[in-house]
């Protein structure tokens, strides 16, 4: 009887084997295949959510953000990540399931900058993959191609676009025509610094301490020719790129997010970025007086009011080039300043100065998440934007002069708890904008 058993089970066998030989498609048991598979789509995913981390960093996300992007974007792929994100490190730890770490990644990198346009294209790359759209490996390509997509304004644009921001910001102060004018000058030359950097670490590292000097001198001698400008003024026009009033807002927005580690190392950022521009100023204007002497100041007649306005549409337009906005998105971005402004100043006629800047932000939060349901796309496109018309970095620069020196670039009192009201303000008014119609995006 065994005999006959195993005759019939392998002419069972043998016949089994006929048939899957002999099908259209041959079929192969092979667990080991597809542990392989398996591993390889994981290994495709995890430098998919590395390099796009990686990127988004260096288009200058703030990190709550950049976490639960993150956190989202490995939950439409299957898999659980965790992530810490500070300005200067990124940690990565990426699994299949909640009990296994199959993958950490740590790195070190730099502070990014601000770079709209391929912040909003990569947006659009995670909702292709995440659709259907595109392969893994067309997605890692494409990143690739947006991380190192060349500026799409060039050189030129930039140029002007840094002068006329420092003219426009000079605008903003309602001080006179001869300081718009210098400001805007010296504002040009603070951008061949930029130049400059990008070619040459050591001056990457001197950045703006070089250019406030160099602009504190050229100021003291231009008032040999123009008595009537106001140094302190010019000066802090022409610098007004790096005052770092976005960064201590977005820092403080990250302390009110509670990623504590990533707002603390961007406030102190900040903070020594301030010191060393102030630092430039202070030594630049004591070598003007020492190779220029002192002038005695002419005090010329201010511009007229209608050119705030005038202002604010020439700062949004640089802004949305400084930032490498898109173009499609660029009329978005230049409204987003006048809603900023316009909601700030009805805000400050029945508020003060302080909490008007609330009433700026909030309307400015509504306006950005309302385009973020429009057009798909993250609301800081324009949100960072017009948040730059409302940030009182200057202000703390003014106040900081104030303090060391005793002098005042402009007729203002309590520069510093109307600076730090404002910040509150700004910080408060974008929660309760998100909290009264949120945005469908993370970023």
């Amino acid at each position: 009887m065994r005999t006959i058993f195993n005759n019939f089970c392998q002419i069972t066998l043998l016949c089994f084997h006929f048939k899957i030989n002999h099908l259209p498609y041959k079929i192969i048991f092979n667990v080991n295949d597809f542990a392989m598979a398996n591993t390889d789509n994981f290994i495709d995913k995890r430098r998919f959510i590395i390099r796009l981390g990686k990127a988004l960093h260096k288009f200058g996300t703030p990190a709550y953000r950049l976490e639960a992007h993150l956190t989202n974007v490995s939950e439409s792929l299957g898999l659980f990540g965790s992530f810490v994100i500070t300005p200067t490190s990124l940690t990565f730890v990426l699994s299949q399931d909640h009990e296994n770490q199959d993958y950490n990644h740590i790195l070190r990198v730099a502070p990014g900058d601000l770079d709209l346009g391929s912040l909003a294209r990569a947006d659009e790359l995670v909702d292709e993959l995440t659709s259907g759209q595109r392969t893994l490996a067309e997605a890692i390509e494409r990143l690739d191609d947006i991380a190192n997509k060349p500026n799409p304004y060039g050189r030129f644009l930039t140029f002007l676009a840094f002068g006329a921001s420092s003219g426009a910001f000079a605008m903003l102060m309602q001080t006179s025509w001869n300081d718009v004018f210098w400001s805007t000058l010296l504002g040009m030359v603070v951008c061949l610094f930029t130049f400059w950097a990008e070619r040459s670490k050591r001056v990457t590292d001197m950045l703006e301490p070089i250019s406030a000097l160099t602009s504190a001198v050229l100021a003291s001698a231009i008032a040999l020719v123009d008595p009537s400008i106001n140094i302190p003024l010019v000066i802090l026009s022409s610098i007004i790129a790096f005052i770092p009033g976005l960064a201590l807002t977005l820092a403080l927005s990250e302390l009110a997010a509670r990623n504590l580690m990533s707002g603390t190392a961007r406030i102190m950022d900040a903070l020594m970025i301030l010191f060393k521009i102030y630092f430039g100023s202070v030594l630049g204007i004591a070598l003007g007086k020492m190779l220029w002497g002192e002038v005695a100041f002419i005090e010329p007649s201010h511009t007229p009011e209608w050119t705030v306005w005038a202002a604010v549409t020439t700062l949004s337009i640089s802004l949305v080039i400084l930032f490498k906005c898109r173009k499609k998105d660029a009329p978005w971005g230049i409204i987003s300043g006048y809603v900023a402004f316009g909601a700030s100043i009805i805000g400050a006629e029945y508020l003060g100065v302080a909490l008007g800047a609330f009433v700026g932000a909030f309307a400015l939060g509504i306006y950005s998440n309302i385009f973020s349901r429009i057009m798909n796309l993250p609301s800081s496109v324009v949100k960072l934007l017009g948040l730059v018309v409302l940030v009182p970095g200057s202000k703390v620069y003014i106040g900081l002069n104030h303090a060391v020196s005793g002098q005042t670039i402009l007729n203002a009192t309590d520069i510093g708890s109307q600076a730090f009201l404002i910040f509150m303000s700004l910080i408060a008014g974008l929660i309760f904008a998100n909290v009264a119609l949120p945005s469908r995006k993370t970023l």
